[in-house]
């Protein structure tokens, strides 16, 4: 088969790999139909070092599956299905507890094995637990809302979640990426009354904009502090969802946030040291957030989806057969693309 992979920063290929085959009782074989490029995977595109052997990329896909090990009973050769951007078995005290990224028994696509979504097909360990069935067909026109489920609008829905967002809040989104425009469509489904889109890119903020943000602020730093405080009065916000991953971004959701108010943190951290001393303690901030457990929310967000009340897909502005995975790499890099749908 067909896959990308990354072999050391901005070095992505296109190579032959051995097609997936059943290994454990417990796995499935997926046809990729769709997958993406992820705003997480432009970090090891520009840092990763140099290897001779490659990591293969991707961890969001829809597809079909065709061949399940013969432990498996929840899926079944033919079914359309989407995975979330871990595997997980669904049974163990974490995944119980509704914690599915720290499951006993799961693991990450590209590691340990196990194929990327970036390529023709897919092994999925723990098929079960991992794989959620969908009633639609391949040609369905809400496929790219679908596979908006594996990663970016579980993730978004984890920010409000953890965030404790509710019926009348007035939350801050800082970054206007894929995630932060899902926590937008988040936030305002949980029932926000005000949501402001820390942003400076128009496009993205626009489309923030459509999903429910009620101000946008383009500044950043003490200014965008600043401008937040007087959007609202000089109050700030109940609840801040920080999508980026930057200190810079850190210091102004606590620049932002009410007393007593709470930060959920979902961009992956590029710092190990933040503004968490005596002036939080002080303020009761509350500062909560992490990795999505996507497979926890695909069936409370999917019947949304299915119904049109959430479009997420819409993030997706720009398609790429799998050939072109490189050149997505690079727009996504070069922020001429959003977030770059993969077609098979």
């Amino acid at each position: 088969m067909r896959a990308a992979v990354m072999y050391g920063a901005g070095d992505v290929r296109i190579e032959d790999r051995p097609d997936p085959k059943i290994q454990q009782p417990t796995d499935a074989v997926v046809r990729v139909v769709l997958s993406c490029v992820c705003g997480s995977d432009l970090w090891p595109y520009a840092s990763m070092p140099a290897t001779d052997t490659g990591r293969p990329m991707g961890h969001e896909f829809v597809g079909v599956v065709e061949e399940a090990g013969s432990d498996v009973s929840g899926v079944k050769a033919g079914d359309l299905v989407v995975a979330p951007f871990t595997y997980c078995d669904n049974t163990c005290d974490f995944c119980r507890r509704g914690l599915h990224s720290s499951c006993r028994h799961g693991g990450r696509y590209g590691f340990d094995g196990v194929d990327g979504g970036q390529g023709e097909a897919v092994r999925v360990p723990h098929a079960d637990g991992t794989l959620v069935t969908l009633p639609v067909g391949v040609d369905s026109a809400l496929l790219p809302s679908l596979l908006a489920l594996s990663d970016v609008m579980g993730t978004g829905h984890h920010g409000a979640v953890t965030a404790g967002v509710g019926h009348g809040d007035s939350v801050l989104v800082i970054g206007d990426g894929a995630v932060g425009l899902c926590a937008v469509i988040a936030a305002r489904r949980l029932g926000a009354e005000r949501i402001i889109l820390m942003g400076r890119h128009t496009a993205r903020t626009d489309l923030g904009r459509g999903f429910g943000a009620t101000d946008v602020v383009a500044e950043r730093g003490d200014e965008g502090i600043a401008r937040v405080r007087d959007l609202t009065g000089g109050a700030g916000v109940d609840k801040v969802i920080e999508a980026v991953g930057a200190r810079q971004a850190l210091d102004a959701a606590f620049g932002t946030v009410v007393d007593g108010g709470t930060i959920s943190r979902l961009g992956v951290p590029q710092y190990e040291e933040g503004p968490i001393g005596p002036s939080m303690i002080m303020r009761n901030i509350t500062l909560t957030g992490g990795v999505s457990p996507a497979r926890a929310y695909i069936e409370e967000l999917l019947p949304d989806v299915l119904d049109g009340t959430i479009q997420p897909g819409r993030v997706f502005d720009q398609r790429f057969t799998l050939d072109q995975t490189p050149d997505a790499y690079q727009a996504m890099a070069d922020r001429r693309v959003l977030k770059a749908l993969i077609t098979l």
